[in-house]
């Protein structure tokens, strides 16, 4: 799978983004959910989030897509694409650190869940004009089968990647 991933640093709060792939009549699909509230709030976004206390990432990855979508994905079959930093100079509060994963298998059927509404996207149709404004920067690259490792700074508005740092393995 290539070089591996520098490891997450401890200077910001630790979060996690699976993303689940399933292949249907041929077509591959990834399951977004729109974020009901919080940071991200509307946004369509991977299922995921913060880290508990002494958890690792792949354990928080899988209790992140039961939680939020009610899916079972088992921690040995996800797949580590990656680390991604955000900065948010403007709302510090915001700034963290996500590692990046995908799930070809699962087990049960998507519903609803207090945090988003997940649904099925085509890769040729996820709505990037719905998500963070990095996720057109990385993520057709990794739902193609790469990985990524980079940094971005957003702006003033909360929403607009103003500095892009790729970290070079």
């Amino acid at each position: 799978m290539g070089e591996p991933v520098p490891g997450p640093s401890t200077a910001l709060p630790q979060v996690c983004v699976c993303y689940v792939l399933r292949e249907v009549d041929g077509r591959a699909e990834v399951l977004l959910g729109r974020k009901k509230h919080g940071l991200g709030r509307g946004y369509y976004v991977g299922l995921g989030g913060k880290l508990e206390p002494g958890e690792s990432a792949t354990d928080a990855a899988v209790r992140e897509v039961h939680e939020e979508s009610g899916l079972i994905v088992l921690a040995g079959e996800l797949e580590p694409r990656g680390l991604l930093t955000y900065h948010f100079p403007h709302r510090e509060a915001w700034s963290q650190e996500s590692s990046v994963f995908v799930a070809r298998s699962f087990t049960g059927d998507p519903a609803p869940s207090d945090e988003l509404d997940p649904e099925w996207f085509a890769l040729d149709e996820v709505p990037l004009d719905e998500m963070w404004d990095d996720a057109k920067r990385w993520l057709p690259g990794v739902l193609a089968g790469g990985r990524v490792r980079r940094t971005f700074v957003f702006g003033a508005d909360l929403s607009s990647v103003v500095h892009e740092h790729n970290h070079v393995a």
